[in-house]
């Protein structure tokens, strides 16, 4: 039978991501595509002995739980919240989803028509470009620089195509790693509160800095731009994350809060989607981060510093003569390095010759409409150890300088 597929579904069935995921599962390949975490850092043990704990309290772990998920693991987030980054909500207000993808999925389904125009900081999440394009929403990239998106262009994009929300990562956001200055996320906030625009506060990334600061002092510099909302009780921000990137991305565990009349609309959303995500993982999620000898600081800062040594690491290889002609910002924390190439060298095509060497990485226009990033690539630095690190940036150095030198 021949299956004629919507229309809105091209950019997804024809992503290369689709070949990467592929070859990913050989054991000679090195992906440095991916947005995986280190697995060697995973608290396996840990997690073990609380997988214990939850399956002795009873058949009732494998039970269906309560719609906005698991009450104590929210409240632990209300509490955590509250003591490191400045938010203050209640139960209500957080509804816990299976990863951050579905956050996203959920608010989208819920608010948008077909031709609807939505906001996206420039490059962006290619998940969140998946979702916009499966609901018919009309894009609209916004420009920044390295304090984040530009207010004036902002504002013209709100004025010009009246927007039903802005999707934005201000804390070291997908691809680029861009951490937005304060007065950036104050201007920001402001117009989306002015102009009556949801912000949707991707935070995905937001614990892995490489500073050294406290926690406190962190989001002291650099608030949640819902920590700012709230204090105002505005509603004009969704805050959505997960434990993903910082403890395990199998357990599918994230979270959306927000005004209490939007959280129980997605709830509602959810429920057609999935019912509701796994309790029993949200159950083994608190037993660990809340009734184990785990201290979450204490991972975060081990992740932090790891994360700092691969990303210098891949700094000290991209100085190598055949990245000659590359560019690029160093991030201040996230998983990635967002690096343009050489002029006239296509992403796309690069990434098809890398592949045949063994190595991947994500090609720019998966993070962008049309072709605007189709000179740029995102690298991955926090998934392969050392000699995957070293073996992979020599690959794609081998391939760029075949490119350049037929050039």
């Amino acid at each position: 039978m021949k299956y004629f597929f919507a229309s809105r579904t091209n950019r997804l069935l024809s992503s290369p991501l689709r070949d990467i995921r592929e070859m990913s599962g050989k054991e000679y390949f090195i992906s440095l595509a991916e947005e995986l975490p280190a697995e060697e850092l995973f608290p396996f043990k840990l997690l073990e002995e609380a997988a214990l704990s939850v399956f002795s309290s009873g058949p009732s772990a494998l039970q269906y739980g309560e719609p906005g998920g698991y009450a104590p693991l929210r409240e632990w987030l209300n509490n955590d919240w509250n003591k490191r980054k400045g938010i203050r909500t209640v139960s209500n207000q957080i509804l816990l989803t299976t990863g951050t993808q579905q956050a996203i999925d959920l608010v989208m389904r819920l608010l948008l028509e077909p031709g609807d125009s939505v906001l996206v900081e420039h490059p962006t999440s290619p998940g969140c470009l998946e979702v916009l394009e499966m609901q018919g929403a009309t894009i609209v990239p916004v420009m920044g620089d390295q304090d984040g998106i530009l207010p004036d262009l902002l504002e013209q994009h709100m004025q010009q195509v009246r927007p039903k929300l802005l999707f934005a990562a201000p804390s070291f956001s997908n691809p680029t790693g861009i951490l937005w200055s304060l007065e950036r996320r104050e201007a920001v906030l402001d117009l989306c509160a002015r102009y009556g625009v949801l912000l949707v506060e991707d935070d995905s990334y937001g614990e892995l800095h490489f500073d050294g600061l406290e926690p406190a002092t962190f989001y002291r510099k650099y608030p949640s731009l819902f920590a700012l909302d709230t204090a105002d009780q505005g509603g004009h921000v969704l805050y959505i994350g997960s434990f993903s990137k910082t403890v395990a991305p199998a357990l599918r565990t994230g979270w959306a809060a927000g005004h209490p009349s939007l959280i129980q609309a997605m709830a509602s959303v959810k429920r057609i989607a999935d019912g509701q995500s796994s309790p029993m993982n949200q159950r083994l999620l608190y037993q660990l981060l809340a009734q184990s000898p785990f201290r979450w600081s204490d991972h975060l800062s081990m992740l932090n510093r790891e994360y700092k040594t691969r990303l210098k690491l891949m700094l000290e290889l991209l100085k190598r003569p055949g990245w000659k002609g590359c560019s690029y910002n160093i991030p201040q924390g996230g998983m990635y390095l967002w690096v343009r190439l050489p002029e006239g060298l296509n992403s796309e095509a690069l990434l098809k010759a890398a592949l045949l060497k063994g190595v991947s990485f994500l090609p720019g226009t998966l993070c962008s409409t049309g072709t605007l990033d189709q000179q740029y690539i995102r690298l991955n630095f926090s998934r392969p150890g050392r000699d995957e690190l070293l073996l992979g940036m020599n690959l794609i150095n081998e391939a760029i300088s075949e490119f350049t030198a037929r050039s």
